[in-house]
């Protein structure tokens, strides 16, 4: 099956914020649960490009991962500071370049991005000159990760501006680069696409699920995190990651029925955010996907 990995943010953030997990116990934790790689959480205290100025750091931190025999699916950075629809495009591409710099040294070709802007009713002009710049800075971006040889994979979600459906395609599409693409999280589908949670105005939904909703991204995809939902919002924010097994999503039947897609991924990645079980579920995730996988084939 394609490589696994786990992201490292899920012993950093929510329940582990007062005391976060070091970055090599991390990693000695997704070997002994049988993970295939990491997905680096780019906050402090885990890695970030000031901790590792150089060149000969950053290949001393790689090794250290690889020492560990596992690879890195993608690396996840704080854009917080710009928000790509409101900054100017040089200062979000100043920033932009160090995560391309630093993520290409971890040996990964895969940089997550969001649209940082929390969700939230704006006028049309606003709405406009805001998508406008949002869609002209990710090209840029794009084209600057192309040359290095990297892919930038949004992550949309319900929480942050941009959360409709037909949103997220009309955005990719109009980025218009073969350097975007898409990071389709199960959860967050689930609650963007069949609660429409925090979307404003009258709401949008699919009514045939996560699975129209791969269906309606169809070609654009280029990262999977898997995650079940039960169909609430973390903090009335993001969505609740929740136990596999525990929640709404017929994972069979997604991966079954679109086996072409998630196959075709180096990696997927299984992403226990704000969840105090990541230990315990983490671990628990590797037979539970690799037994779906069997599964799903047989259909």
């Amino acid at each position: 099956m394609t490589q696994l990995s786990i992201g490292s943010w899920a012993f950093a953030f929510g329940p582990f914020e007062q005391n976060p997990w070091p970055f090599e116990r991390v990693l000695k934790y997704a070997k002994e649960a049988g993970y295939d790689g990491i997905e680096v959480n780019g906050f402090l205290p885990h890695p970030v490009p000031e901790l590792y100025p150089t060149r000969q750091m950053r290949a001393e931190l790689l090794q250290l991962i690889q020492s560990y025999g596992l690879g890195v699916s993608a690396y996840a950075p704080d854009f917080r500071m710009v928000p790509p629809a409101i900054v100017t495009k040089e200062s979000y591409l100043e920033l932009l370049k160090r995560h391309v710099e630093f993520t290409k040294d971890l040996g990964a070709d895969l940089l997550r991005v969001d649209t940082v802007t929390p969700a939230g009713p704006l006028n049309g002009r606003e709405y406009q000159e805001r998508f406008a710049r949002l869609i002209d800075t990710w090209h840029a971006s794009s084209e600057i990760a192309a040359e290095a040889g990297l892919r930038l994979v949004w992550e949309f979600e319900p929480g942050f501006w941009l959360n409709k459906p037909s949103e997220v395609l009309r955005t990719v599409r109009e980025v218009q680069h073969p350097s975007f693409q898409i990071l389709f999280d199960t959860s967050h589908a689930y609650m963007s696409g069949v609660i429409g949670a925090k979307q404003d105005g009258e709401r949008e939904l699919l009514t045939g699920g996560v699975l129209e909703y791969v269906s309606l991204l169809d070609g654009h995809i280029g990262h999977f995190h898997l995650i079940d939902s039960d169909g609430t919002l973390h903090g009335e924010e993001t969505s609740t990651h929740a136990e596999f097994g525990a929640g709404y999503i017929d994972f069979q039947a997604l991966l079954a029925s679109h086996s072409a897609t998630f196959n075709a991924l180096s990696w997927w990645c299984v992403d226990f955010c704000f969840n105090a079980e990541a230990e315990v579920w983490g671990r628990e995730a590797v037979p539970f996907i690799k037994q779906l996988v069997k599964e799903a084939a047989t259909q």
